[in-house]
């Protein structure tokens, strides 16, 4: 293949344009290149820049907003006469709960005293029926009083003329029965002689007639203000001269006792013997010892009548 000649002139305009560099390249080469470059850019990199733009105003217009009703609501709550409305209603506020503690207090000051007069009233109620009980006690005690002494006028009738005043009449013997609560209390020595000095003795209850009547008048006429073991009547029945041996004052020996449960038992050396009342008749008789004060039994013959 043979070589063709190139011109003189071309090979030095070749040479130019390869030693030429991009800063040197002709203007409207630059101004080409530029525009294919911004011609390459995509065109959601311009709708970001738009979409952003609108957010800041948007969200700079909302900021005004809320700067602007802040500064609304601050004037309103600076304004005098808000301020004063205010205070009024916060006054009025305080008023009433002052007047409401003061209620509450003034309650539970009245609530109190309710308390301690329903307090009063309890104990007076417990009084009142304490009361009514002692009163229905003595009620009691004069109705049996009454029936007692109803049941003694036909003896006493009969007394008047087979005994002395004072004196009851029963199963034909005289008996003296000291109810009354002005007479001491005494020992059974002692009380033989106060019976003995009346031209009499300590009583013989050696019949199941002169017992019953003996214990029924005992019995209605027992002090309910003194124990049971206080309210006893010495008869003239001891052990003294033999233990366990009891005999009547007449010298006679015992042939028929009237015992309560588990008498005649000797605690602490009782040797004499005493009539309780007791609703069962035959569980009457108690020993005690002859240095115990209790009330007596005195008895006598009947005074002969013409």
């Amino acid at each position: 293949m043979e070589d063709k000649e190139i011109p003189a002139g071309s090979y030095k305009q070749l040479t130019r344009v390869e030693e030429t560099t991009e800063d040197e390249l002709p203007l409207h080469l630059n101004q080409e290149q530029r525009v294919t470059m911004s011609t390459l850019r995509p065109e959601s990199s311009l709708n970001t820049y738009k979409l952003l733009v609108a957010s800041l105003a948007v969200l700079a217009a909302i900021l005004l907003a809320v700067d602007i009703g802040l500064g609304v609501y601050y004037s309103k709550l600076t304004d005098g006469n808000i301020v004063s409305d205010l205070n009024r209603e916060i006054a009025k506020l305080q008023t009433s709960y002052n007047a409401a503690v003061r209620s509450r207090d003034e309650a539970q000051k009245q609530l109190e005293a309710e308390r301690k007069q329903q307090q009063v009233t309890r104990w007076e109620h417990a009084h009142v029926s304490t009361r009514i009980k002692d009163y229905e006690k003595q009620v009691e005690k004069v109705e049996m009083e009454i029936a007692s002494l109803k049941s003694h006028l036909p003896m006493i009738r009969e007394g008047c003329r087979h005994c002395l005043p004072g004196w009851t009449f029963l199963s034909s013997r005289c008996f003296y029965f000291p109810f009354s609560n002005t007479i001491y209390r005494t020992t059974w020595q002692e009380a033989r002689q106060f019976c003995q000095r009346l031209g009499s003795d300590l009583a013989v209850i050696d019949t199941r007639e002169k017992n019953l009547a003996v214990n029924e008048l005992v019995r209605n006429n027992q002090d309910s203000s003194r124990s049971f073991y206080q309210n006893g009547f010495w008869i003239g029945l001891t052990d003294t001269e033999e233990e366990g041996v009891w005999k009547w004052i007449t010298g006679l020996r015992l042939n028929q006792g009237f015992w309560h449960d588990g008498e005649p038992n000797n605690n602490n050396n009782e040797d004499c013997v005493a009539v309780y009342p007791n609703f069962n008749p035959f569980l009457s008789w108690n020993d005690a010892p002859c240095s115990y004060n209790l009330m007596w039994i005195c008895e006598t013959s009947p005074r002969a009548t013409g």
